[in-house]
């Protein structure tokens, strides 16, 4: 999918699911609970086992308007890899300007990681589609509010400690999306394939984020 198609995915949804599994089998339903719920945005992190082969193996078969992506994609070589498996989307826990540069060649969707205004507008100046800002608990949903003042044109998505308690809070702040893990992905619900009742958590955050009106760019 192209760069400008999997960015207006995200941000009409709002929420990319980050999943950190040791169970790959699990992955595919996983993907379709959440999907279901309006969850159309799959990150599999790298420290994923088999995250190549799981990646390659969805993005053969994915349900139509579901990005699936890799994380915690740290140098080019990795970019490359992930995006001759068929991955829409990477994502990274730091600014690494050749996996940008390799992603914008692509013509694909790049949120590399940064966490101070001047790492913040060195990825966007790179060329980010949207700029991760890592660990986002650590300053809380004002900073994105702060963040805007000088840099209004930046798209930021939260990740880290995002749940269904700030996750709005950080919309209504200026995020244009957020990143959530386990906080929707319940470890719990998964190990007993409870995949309704998973559903019925990526709708019920769906739902809370789009009450947030969209930011204007």
């Amino acid at each position: 999918m192209k760069r400008d198609e999997a960015l207006e995915i995200i941000l009409a949804t709002k929420v990319i699911a980050v999943i950190r599994m040791k169970d790959p089998a699990k992955l595919r339903p996983v993907v379709e609970a959440v999907q279901k719920g309006g969850v159309k945005a799959i990150e599999i992190t790298m420290t994923t086992p088999g995250a190549l082969e799981s990646i390659r193996a969805l993005a053969e078969s994915k349900p139509a308007g579901v990005l699936v992506g890799a994380g915690t994609v740290v140098d080019a070589a990795a970019a490359k890899a992930v995006l001759a498996a068929g991955a829409d989307f990477v994502v990274s826990p730091v600014l690494d300007h050749d996996v940008i540069r390799v992603c914008r060649k692509r013509d694909t969707f790049i949120a590399p990681g940064a966490f101070t205004p001047t790492e913040i507008l060195a990825a966007w100046r790179s060329g980010a589609d949207v700029v991760k800002v890592f660990p986002a608990t650590a300053v809380g949903p004002k900073f994105f509010k702060d963040i805007h003042g000088p840099f209004p044109e930046i798209r930021l998505m939260p990740t880290g400690g995002v749940d269904f308690a700030n996750a709005a809070d950080f919309i209504a702040h200026g995020a244009c999306c957020v990143a959530v893990g386990t906080a929707l992905l319940d470890p719990k619900l998964i190990a007993s394939d409870a995949w309704p009742e998973l559903t019925a958590k990526a709708a019920a955050l769906a739902a809370s984020l789009n009450r947030i009106p969209r930011p204007t760019p």
